[in-house]
């Protein structure tokens, strides 16, 4: 038995050998989408269990209390400024100070 060992373009075994491996990596690259789509489904079913925000509701509520507390200060120093005109004879006492970060 004598095998042929012509390897040039004509060759049937290599244009078998690249059709399977072209075709392996369409499969590895269809699965590649389809794990990647799988994890991401994952990690959203995650966030909605573990109930959390999305970053542009964060920044939002950030920059809202950033300004409530901006307004707040404006409102304290208000009330100090009535408190030592004889408004009131008690201060009011203060539950936030504006300088804390949340």
């Amino acid at each position: 038995m004598r095998f042929n060992m012509n390897m040039g373009p004509d060759n049937p075994i290599l244009d078998d050998i690249a059709r399977v491996a072209g075709g392996a990596l369409n499969i590895v690259g269809a699965m590649q989408g389809q794990i990647r789509e799988e994890i991401k489904s994952r990690v959203d079913e995650i966030a909605v269990k573990m109930d959390l925000v999305p970053r542009e509701e964060l920044d939002e509520a950030k920059t809202i209390i950033a300004a409530l507390r901006k307004r707040l200060e404006t409102v304290e120093k208000r009330l100090d400024a009535l408190e030592k005109s004889g408004g009131r004879k008690e201060p009011v006492k203060k539950t936030l100070k504006a300088g804390k970060k949340a």
